[in-house]
């Protein structure tokens, strides 16, 4: 859990609401029974200092069948749920406060196995040129799976797996760059010790010189 935490929170990038970074993330698959689960949707501009407006459309198509029905409009902060099914059930989780969305996720609240299926959403985009107006469709598809009890999966253990041996090499290189500060302080003490001691001996030698000199001037 802790691992699927850290890689949500680290690999996973905000998109900023104004002119900003936008990275775009793959949304979760798998839901469990009576939680809730964010359904992910983000499409980034390719040109992120041009101005734009989005109206955000979902589709869901249940496991088993063939045709979309229309569940969820967004448009300039006016959400409408269409499809009784999501009544009371769906919140907005994308981007606020601006018509320049990027990232049109919405929260599912109170997860049923009727919820399995896939889920379409749209971007239907509108961007503002100097001297024209360019309209864009873009598509994003979640295929959810909708389980009584959460399962870790191949992802989750992989990236445990990594973060674990990551911080024991980490811990293996601080331990080595320790010993190595310790074995150079510790020359470097007994190189001055050495030094000390040959000065001090030079010193004590000088001096015995000078008092033999005096002597034989004495005598």
């Amino acid at each position: 859990m802790f691992a699927s935490f850290l890689v949500d929170h680290l690999l996973v990038l905000t998109v900023y609401q104004c002119h900003g970074a936008c990275a775009e993330v793959d949304s979760d698959t798998e839901a469990v029974a009576g939680k809730g689960f964010k359904l992910g949707c983000i499409s980034c501009k390719r040109r992120s200092e041009v101005e734009s407006s989005s109206t955000i459309e979902w589709y869901f198509r249940p496991k088993g069948e063939s045709d979309f029905v229309h569940i969820y409009t967004y448009k300039e902060d006016n959400p409408t749920i269409k499809n009784e099914q999501f009544l009371d059930r769906v919140d907005w989780n994308g981007s606020k406060r601006s018509s320049d969305i990027q990232d049109a996720s919405i929260y599912l609240f109170n997860v049923t196995f009727n919820d399995s299926g896939t889920y379409r959403c749209f971007f239907n985009r509108i961007l503002y040129y100097d001297n024209y107006e360019h309209n864009t469709v873009v598509s994003k598809v979640v295929h959810l799976t909708v389980v009584a009890k959460a399962t870790r999966g191949t992802a989750s253990i992989v990236s445990e797996v990594m973060m674990y041996v990551s911080i024991i090499g980490l811990q293996v290189w601080l331990l080595i760059e320790m010993i190595y500060c310790y074995r150079k302080i510790s020359a470097a003490g007994e190189e001055a010790l050495r030094e000390a001691a040959n000065a001090e001996y030079l010193a004590i030698a000088s001096e015995s010189k000078d008092n033999c000199a005096g002597v034989q001037v004495g005598e």
